[in-house]
Formats: structure tokens, sequence, C-alpha cells
């Protein structure tokens, strides 16, 4: 489905653009660095229009305690990160008006405030980026889709470790759950709808 409308309480979600994400060493189809220069051309649109920017990173007690638990056959989690992985990156970070919400999953939703943060706002639509398209992006988008938001997804401000899962959440499972754009095509969407 294309791009078609933003609703006018529309916030922009991103997706663990920290620094122990963002410094993977291979993302597909983008690079990190061009991930994160769309999604700050978002974030400038976003509060341009005064429209909240959600920054979304994912974190967990020194201990690993809080960790999501169970096993998988890709194997467990690590129960120690480097320090400072978990700091949004500079380009979007310190911005006084933008919201932070720290996730323990995949997802920004399951145990987090975010729900609460767009409800209270009568958010309802979500522009969804982020790092990996496949993990955190899609489970947000599927749960935002759950809870009854317009999902729009900036199919260029975003990339995975793994180019087959990126291209299936791109084009089989995101067109079930929302519309795609690209970060220009949003961006001029906003300034038509916006006065």
């Amino acid at each position: 489905m294309a791009l078609s409308t933003l609703d006018p309480r529309t916030a922009l979600v991103l997706i663990d653009l920290q620094k122990g994400v963002v410094g993977h060493p291979a993302l597909a189809p983008y690079p990190a660095a061009e991930v994160v220069e769309c999604a700050g051309e978002l974030a400038d649109a976003f509060r341009g229009h005064g429209l909240p920017v959600i920054l979304v990173r994912v974190s967990f007690a020194a201990d690993g305690a809080d960790a999501a638990p169970g096993r998988t056959d890709g194997g467990s989690q690590p129960r120690s990160w480097p320090e400072g992985w978990d700091v949004i990156v500079d380009e979007l970070a310190g911005r006084p008006e933008d919201i932070t919400v720290t996730k323990r999953n995949w997802g920004a939703f399951h145990g987090t405030d975010l729900d609460v943060h767009l409800r209270r706002r009568g958010i309802t639509q979500i522009v969804l980026g982020g790092i990996a398209t496949s993990i955190g992006v899609e489970s947000s988008a599927r749960a935002a889709h759950e809870h009854g938001y317009h999902v729009t997804l900036a199919t260029d401000a975003m990339s995975d470790p793994d180019p087959d899962s990126h291209r299936n959440s791109v084009e089989r499972i995101f067109p079930r759950l929302g519309e795609t754009g690209t970060t220009a095509e949003i961006v001029e969407l906003l300034a038509k709808t916006r006065p």
C-alpha cells in the first residue's frame, strides 16, 4: 500500500538507534549511517511540526536479570554489555522535548510506557524506523497495529543484519500492518498536510 495520509496526531517512533546497535558492522540494505541520517531528517520534520519524537532504546540491568528469558535455537542473550552500548546516538539525542522509552524485549510496547505516552497525547498514528527491521521495528509495528494505531513504516530509515529478513518485513509483513514510504515521501506529506 502506498503512503496515503498522516493523521493530525502522528508520532515518530525510532527503534534502537543507540550506540551498541548502530555500531553493527554489517547492515543491509542501508548502512547504519544512512539509517541515522534518515531518522534525523524525520525527527527534524516532526519536531518542526510540533509532533512527538519518541526514541526507544533497549537496555538491561547490569546482571541481565531483566532480559527476556527463554530457550531459543539462536542461543541466549549475553548477560553483560559494553559500557554505553544503550546510549541513543548523538545525532538524535539531547532534545528535551523528545520522549525516551526503555524496552527490555524486541518490541517497544510490551513492558514499557510507550502506549501511555501515545494515548495521553491523543496519538492515532505512528511512523516507525530503526534497527533491526525484522526484530525491533517489525515487533513494534505488529504491536502498534494490534493496539489500533495507524502504522507507517519509513523503509529507508531502517535496516537489518540479514538482508533477506529486511526484505521479508518490507515486502510481506509491513503491507499487512500499515503503509510504507521513504523518508522523503513522509517529510513531503508532513509539509503538505501541516500548516
